[in-house]
């Protein structure tokens, strides 16, 4: 009974060796052993290197600033040669229909005496069943070929169309400075003046 009670009161008191631990030799080497804060050294940039950073800046600044203006001279000469090209090929493409409309200019104009020769022969006398077919039939074919005859006659004299081959009295009040009769026939090729009206003009 007595070795069991005092087995009890062993167990009770209080188990504490830190204080004694820390004494020891082992654990100050240890403790001592610890890795410790490594100390930094102040940075001091490199004067001699900040230069040279300064400079490959400005010299990439430079070549940045050279190629932006080489890429908009290019972008500029791009665009004008495109407007320049689209204006040749407009008047490329008019030019063409210019020459599709007056290629037969020449052929017309030296048919034109043929029909002053039948209008004249009409307005003297009695053209013919055949003869006046053969008119028509010509009159027709340099009508779809875009011939146009000017209609002078009472309308107002217009340089631009009438060369005036005489004035006279107007017959009328209402003829002063009006074509009072036509001499030649102007012809008209298109929009083109191919030869303009021999008039009489009333004054």
């Amino acid at each position: 009974m007595w070795k069991k009670k005092q087995t009890k009161m062993v167990n009770k008191e209080p188990v504490d060796n830190r204080e004694q631990l820390q004494e020891t030799p082992d654990y100050q080497e240890v403790v001592a052993g610890e890795e410790q804060p490594i100390a930094t050294e102040e940075f001091i940039p490199d004067p001699e290197r900040l230069d040279t950073h300064q400079h490959t800046l400005e010299h990439i600044h430079t070549e940045l600033q050279t190629i932006q203006k080489d890429y908009e001279d290019l972008k500029d000469k791009h665009i004008r040669l495109l407007a320049e090209f689209e204006n040749h090929k407009r008047r490329t493409v008019r030019e063409k229909l210019d020459m599709m409309k007056t290629a037969s200019q020449d052929i017309l104009t030296a048919l034109l005496p043929v029909l002053d020769d039948f209008d004249r022969a009409a307005h003297n006398e009695q053209l013919s069943d055949g003869i006046q077919l053969v008119y028509q039939k010509l009159y027709n074919t340099l009508k779809n070929k875009g011939l146009e005859v000017m209609h002078s006659t009472g309308e107002p004299f217009n340089p631009e169309l009438h060369a005036a081959i005489t004035e006279i009295p107007a017959p009328s009040e209402d003829l002063k400075g009006k074509v009072v009769d036509t001499i030649e026939k102007g012809y008209m090729l298109g929009d083109k003046i191919i030869r303009h009206a021999k008039v009489v003009v009333g004054k």
